[in-house]
């Protein structure tokens, strides 16, 4: 899977990946973005939420018609000095319908701990490379 981003100006990207869609990011006006997307910690956040979001529901499958809502609150806490990642993530699921928690609750925790590619990849070894005029360069 590759995305590439490419910046459109001031603080903004833009991001497209194997499916086509792009995603707009910019910084806040706070950092000199002009706030024109969605920064990229909340699109962390939302990507965590929407991974464990789409595998309870393919867990949940059978019960989903017994289902009238999901929403996922996700909080994230960062760290106060930069570089202000995130130290915790809470994930809080809001569901209205017929069905016993105990489903809900297993489906969350298949999620949690066999499907959830994004919130596992939160423990990456992210490296890094430059290719600077057409050529890779050394740190």
């Amino acid at each position: 899977m590759q995305v590439m981003t490419t910046w459109t100006g001031g603080r903004a990207f833009t991001a497209v990946g194997d499916s086509g869609y792009d995603i707009n990011m910019d910084a806040t006006e706070l950092y000199g973005g002009l706030g024109k997307g969605a920064t990229p910690t909340e699109m962390l956040l939302g990507a965590v939420a929407g991974c464990i979001g789409i595998d309870v529901t393919m867990i949940l499958r059978p019960h989903l018609e017994k289902i009238s809502k999901i929403e996922i609150v996700t909080d994230g806490t960062r760290k106060e000095e930069p570089p202000k990642g995130f130290i915790a993530i809470e994930v809080t699921f809001l569901i209205e319908g017929d069905i016993d928690s105990k489903k809900v609750w297993r489906a969350i925790r298949l999620g949690k701990e066999k499907y959830c590619s994004v919130s596992d990849s939160l423990k990456a070894d992210v490296q890094f490379k430059l290719v600077l005029n057409g050529e890779e360069q050394e740190e």
